[in-house]
């Protein structure tokens, strides 16, 4: 009996060879990194933040491995600064295909009652208005040349809550649902929307909250929580980010991926 021949299974690359992508807060932590795994996986990279100087430094260490990468400025908080942001990657590369919107604020360590409005607001803009008008503008310009992909950073407090953050999570269940409204909106338009959830990532955030006496007791009581037993790498949440971006997950659209040591599943 002649045996049949068989054909090895399709494979999908999870590199980002030819895309365009944006990067919102580059200068540090999870954006920084990655920006860098984006490079390295071969996409052209528009690093943002408003921290001008880091962000240039991103740029600076991508190209340094032989990648290639630019520098826009852009202040979230303001709608035209985002439309003019995704207009530069249009113009520099010619289109966009897809976007990590990152960038984002911590929270203010106060019961809700304590918050002021202007404190509630400032979180909301930056956490989640933001997102809204990245999404808009991004999705405008990948629609034009066939689609894209998206991801947002949301957080393991955008399913969950602690205490004194209620600003912060509050914005971050909000990016869950734009995220998965988008997705409902543009999937079968050709541009897919995702977010991650990371747990506790050891950002310059994170490091400033640590030396912080209103969190430092707090915060290791949340790293016993995590069932791997200690806090995330932002280059972890960095390579969930590529796979969502590349056409690896061209069937995923409106997850919410949990990138948290398993913080959420216990």
């Amino acid at each position: 009996m002649r045996q049949e021949e068989k054909t090895a299974p399709a494979t999908v690359t999870q590199n980002l060879e030819g895309k365009t992508i944006i990067v919102t807060g580059a200068a540090s932590g999870i954006g920084r990194e990655s920006a860098l795994l984006f490079a390295q996986a071969g996409a052209k990279v528009i690093v943002s933040d408003i921290a001008a100087d880091g962000a240039r430094a991103t740029v600076d260490a991508i190209r340094s491995l032989g990648g290639v990468a630019s520098f826009e400025a852009a202040n979230l908080a303001v709608e035209e600064d985002v439309q003019a942001l995704v207009q530069a990657a249009v113009t520099t590369y010619g289109r966009l295909d897809g976007a990590f919107n990152n960038a984002g604020i911590g929270q203010a360590g106060k019961l809700l009652h304590e918050l002021s409005t202007e404190e509630w607001q400032r979180a909301l803009l930056i956490d989640l208005t933001s997102v809204f008008w990245c999404i808009k503008y991004q999705v405008i310009a990948m629609m034009s040349t066939g689609g894209g992909a998206i991801v947002n950073t949301a957080s393991s407090l955008g399913q969950v809550a602690i205490p004194n953050a209620s600003e912060y999570v509050s914005a971050k269940h909000g990016v869950i649902g734009l995220t998965r409204a988008a997705a409902a909106d543009y999937g079968a338009k050709g541009v897919r929307v995702n977010c991650v959830l990371p747990g506790i990532v050891n950002t310059p955030l994170v490091q400033e909250l640590v030396g912080d006496p209103r969190f430092a007791t707090f915060l290791e009581k949340l790293k016993d929580r995590h069932p791997i037993g200690r806090f995330g790498e932002p280059n972890e949440i960095g390579e969930a980010a590529r796979w969502l971006l590349s056409d690896a997950a061209s069937f995923v659209n409106g997850a919410s991926i949990a990138v948290d040591g398993g913080y959420l599943a216990i």
